[in-house]
């Protein structure tokens, strides 16, 4: 499964958010996924893909996250 395709689902099981309403070029901001919110998200991709995420910085949309997780 793509990288992008575990955070959807990761945001639609945790967030109630539309999989179809997330691109690469949406930022956290629009999706109203807050600090606390993105804690939660990381722990669950960390489970999803098997990886240690660290304490990434500067990640504004989704297209941030996945290239930064494809990277690890």
């Amino acid at each position: 499964m793509a990288t992008i395709d575990v955070i959807k689902e990761v945001l639609n099981s945790n967030l109630d958010i539309d999989p179809e309403n997330v691109t690469p070029e949406s930022t956290l901001e629009s999706l109203d996924i807050d600090s606390l919110d993105m804690v939660e998200l990381v722990c669950d991709i960390e489970e999803k893909l098997d990886v240690e995420f660290g304490e990434p910085e500067g990640l504004a949309t989704i297209g941030d996250m996945v290239d930064y997780i494809d990277n690890l």
